[in-house]
């Protein structure tokens, strides 16, 4: 068997491990034995549980981004855009929990170097959902459009919602890709299309000072 698909199985059986086991309780004679070879050809290919680990956020990583950027149709209305990203996300998550409860939950409270590793995964994604807001705004005809810092920081707060919805939706039972996306979708983009058309919400303070 060439070495490539010999160790994509042994990503697959370690994935599979620290989703299920966590990181700390996960060992090298699982993965080989799920994997289906000796725990020293584990280690000739992947080194050390350490880099193992590292090397399957990398890969769910990549994999969660493409996802997401293929299910994205750039000549959509904005609104499409973004149900088609949100659908892609929780279908992906949905198809590949134990990919997921390595990013969302081991990677991040394992400390270093893991959770930059997640970071940078979290970082493409949040410039991918600015970059649907942007063309949003631009779309609804704002001028002047909104400031780059407002855009960054929805884009923020909808990530956060989506990575928190799809560890709920996942723990779930019943709970879809398309319910999970839609309900999402009722929640942000309600607000987002009237601050597209200058209607944001205002504290009373600010409100009481209009009048």
């Amino acid at each position: 068997m060439p070495r490539a698909v010999r160790e994509q199985q042994m990503m697959d059986a370690a994935v599979r491990t620290f989703g299920q086991r966590g990181y700390r309780a996960a060992s090298m004679d699982e993965i080989a034995e799920l994997a289906g070879v000796s725990k020293p050809l584990v280690y000739l290919y992947l080194n050390s549980k350490e880099e193992l680990f590292t090397a399957c956020i990398q890969r769910e990583a990549k994999a969660l981004v493409a996802a997401v950027r293929s299910g994205v149709e750039p000549e959509l209305p904005a609104d499409r855009q973004l149900w088609a990203g949100l659908r892609a996300f929780f279908t992906h998550t949905a198809k590949n929990p134990d990919g997921w409860a390595v990013l969302h939950r081991q990677a991040r409270t394992h400390g270093e170097p893991f959770a930059t590793e997640v970071m940078v995964m979290r970082d493409e994604i949040v410039a991918f959902v600015t970059g649907l807001i942007g063309a949003a705004a631009r779309e609804a005809h704002r001028d002047p459009a909104l400031p780059d810092r407002d855009v960054t920081g929805l884009a923020q707060a909808l990530v956060g919602a989506a990575e928190s919805l799809a560890g709920w939706a996942n723990d779930t039972p019943g709970v879809s890709a398309k319910e999970a996306a839609a309900t999402l979708m009722n929640f942000a983009w309600a607000g987002l299309e009237n601050l597209m058309h200058g209607r944001p919400w205002l504290p009373p303070s600010q409100l009481a000072g209009q009048r």
